[in-house]
């Protein structure tokens, strides 16, 4: 339904005139009776106050369909880093609705656990920021320290805090409810990886390769990693190596050949990697992971204005390839220049 007929039906269950309905919005008759007749559209700044009138969401005065509605969702959240509390609100109540349509149901349900952690995310930051104050108020006591390892993912001394049993546990159920398919086994031995449990990976792994889908160079990928974690750095490197050799344009080998090397904090080479898989990669748009691999390892280094310019690269990339202007992501990068450059100063 076009929006004028729509603005026209919800006047008229509102029992509203069109002299009624402009009073309240402040404008003239005219306007509403050009809306209601397609002459004219409503200014994107009334579509709020129309809505506030009428007790209808500003999805509702367009009529979108449930998929229209998912897809505005997703790309609100992708877009920025704050919901105003109405607008949560309403995307919460609209996706709980929509776990009842089978249709619907897995799409709705990945959104809200989309929509949480962006609400997770955006209090995190603000908790993040009072608990590093607080610690530099008081350094020696403990009271906000353990909040930034919430926050702020801080490495956990204890290791009954740090390991990922549970995270192991769920994946494993995961596996096993899920045989053939290959990414339950990618995460399951990500977390085992991470406790250093290289036996247990090492026949997950076997697992992994029989599937149909297994793919050859993350297989020797993670055998690297499994030798890493039982400490044999030089059977480790071996691997690496051959790879690489064997595969010296392939995107998806340079970048995981460029973390392994930057987890070891051999930084040239991790580096090299990066921007030979920045090169190498086809896909249009390109995504920012390389670069951002390469300003970290500036960033450690102390090379903040190096870190600067790789960040400008990132922003160009996603000016150019991405069409982004004035969202978020875009502000955030910007901060992050202009804060490297006044750390280089």
């Amino acid at each position: 339904m076009e929006l004028g007929k729509k603005i026209k039906q919800l006047r008229f269950k509102a029992s509203l005139t069109q002299e009624q309905l402009a009073e309240r919005l402040g404008i003239s008759a005219q306007s509403v009776s050009k809306w209601e007749n397609a002459v004219a559209m409503p200014d994107i700044s009334t579509l709020p106050l129309l809505a506030e009138i009428f007790g209808v969401t500003i999805d509702d005065l367009f009529d979108l369909s449930s998929e229209q509605r998912l897809n505005r969702i997703e790309n609100r959240l992708d877009a920025e880093d704050n919901l105003p509390q109405d607008v949560f609100l309403e995307y919460e109540a609209f996706l709980q609705n929509e776990l009842k349509d089978q249709a619907h149901k897995q799409r709705a349900t990945d959104l809200l656990a989309y929509l949480y952690w962006h609400r997770m995310e955006s209090f995190g930051r603000k908790a993040s920021r009072y608990a590093k104050e607080g610690v530099r108020m008081n350094p020696g006591v403990k009271c906000s320290q353990w909040l930034l390892c919430k926050t702020d993912g801080h490495t956990v001394w204890d290791w009954n805090m740090g390991n990922h049993s549970d995270a192991i546990d769920f994946y494993r159920e995961l596996v096993e409810a899920n045989p053939t398919l290959r990414s339950p086994y990618l995460y399951l031995i990500d977390n085992l990886l991470a406790d250093h449990r290289a036996d247990e990976a090492e026949r997950y792994l076997s697992k992994l390769r029989s599937l149909p889908d297994a793919r050859p160079v993350m297989i020797e990928i993670y055998r690297a990693h499994i030798a890493l974690a039982r400490f044999d750095e030089q059977t480790a490197d071996r691997i690496i190596e051959e790879l690489l050799a064997a595969n010296p344009e392939n995107d998806v080998c340079l970048f995981e050949a460029a973390q392994y090397y930057a987890a070891k904090c051999e930084y040239d080479k991790a580096m090299d990697c990066y921007e030979r898989d920045f090169a190498c990669d086809t896909r249009r748009p390109r995504y920012q992971d390389a670069l951002m691999g390469i300003a970290d390892i500036h960033k450690i280094r102390g090379e903040y204005e190096q870190a600067a310019k790789t960040y400008e690269r990132i922003l160009k990339l996603l000016q150019d390839e991405w069409g982004m202007s004035d969202e978020d992501e875009i502000k955030t990068v910007k901060a992050k220049i202009a804060a490297l450059r006044e750390k280089a100063k």
